[in-house]
């Protein structure tokens, strides 16, 4: 009658009889999963199969976004980052709150405290997934809301404008400081984010499959907008990747984590605090126009459909565009 098996790291119990709904549950570890399985089929023998999910009513925020990272995140690119938003929605006192109590009210409340707290950028990403998870809820889980609460109230607003481009000197600094590195990957995949404008998941996810080195090109099958690309390759770009080139793995084998802590170990090493790995991707693009490519040339490498968005990214100096200028 129990069916126990293994999903991901965590172990699945779920319970079937005919003409009633599953009942499922999760645990970190098998004895658990064992022990849970016997004791409902001990209660089933006695008094039968009851649907024993926590009444529609009565279900909190925190059951209703511990249901979302069960069976909504595991299916999403972004999973990883967005577990660590679930977490901290998860301690905060909002997720005690049954669906029935929730309010926009409430909702705003929880963003205005935030907002004193870490950045409105950190605020809005929360929103966002509180958002969907509600919609999930109301569209797919039948749950007693009727409205989407977050979707009732106003969104911090995004500052996400830069201009920072790499000053005199930074980049031999940058090189410099990754002699001093314990990790090989780091130098490399710095000359390739200048050299490319390719986003730091899309550099640490290079396969040797995907490089043609003879025709000096890159595949990229998974990128952000979910669009594949390919893009061209600089001189510098190819004799960066050759000698790494290999048959099976990744080029460069480090998590996202792990190079995001040897990035902030690099420029704590250098003394430069102000720039973001995020920036290299935008002095690599002001570099491609400052190189004459058309828009559409550089949208091709840099992956944007809508050509509007690579003034966002893109920073030309006045002292090089004078240069052209009669």
């Amino acid at each position: 009658m129990a069916t126990i098996r293994k999903r991901g790291k965590a172990w699945q119990v779920q319970i079937r009889q005919t003409g009633c709904p599953p009942i499922t549950r999760t645990f970190k570890r098998k004895p658990l999963a064992d022990a849970w399985a016997r004791q409902k089929e001990a209660e089933i023998d006695r008094k039968g199969l009851v649907y024993d999910r926590p009444s529609k009513e009565n279900i909190t925020v925190g059951e209703m976004l511990i249901r979302y990272k069960d069976e909504v995140l595991p299916s999403k690119r972004g999973h990883i980052p967005e577990s660590y938003v679930l977490r901290v929605l998860l301690r905060h006192k909002i997720s005690r709150y049954s669906l029935k109590h929730i309010t926009p009210d409430i909702i705003r409340q929880y963003r205005d405290e935030r907002l004193t707290q870490v950045m409105p950028s950190t605020v809005h990403r929360q929103l966002g997934i509180l958002q969907h998870a509600f919609a999930v809820a109301i569209r797919e889980w039948g749950y007693p809301l009727s409205q989407n609460p977050v979707a009732a109230i106003t969104k911090p607003p995004l500052s996400n404008a830069r201009n920072r481009r790499l000053q005199e000197g930074e980049l031999d600094r940058l090189m410099e400081g990754c002699g001093g590195s314990r990790v090989w990957w780091l130098k490399p995949v710095i000359i390739l984010a200048i050299e490319t404008g390719m986003r730091r998941g899309e550099l640490l996810n290079i396969y040797s499959q995907d490089v043609d080195l003879e025709a000096r090109t890159l595949h990229i099958p998974i990128t952000k907008n979910g669009h594949p690309r390919t893009i061209p390759l600089t001189k510098t770009a190819c004799s960066v990747l050759g000698p790494y080139m290999s048959d099976n793995d990744r080029i460069f084998p480090p998590s996202a984590n792990a190079f995001r802590l040897a990035w902030e170990r690099l420029k704590r090493r250098i003394e430069i605090e102000d720039l973001r790995f995020h920036d290299l991707r935008h002095e690599a693009i002001s570099r491609f126009f400052e190189m004459g490519l058309s828009v559409p040339e550089v949208a091709l490498i840099s992956g944007h459909r809508d050509y509007r968005m690579l003034f966002r990214y893109t920073h030309l100096r006045a002292e090089d565009v004078v240069l052209k200028m009669k």
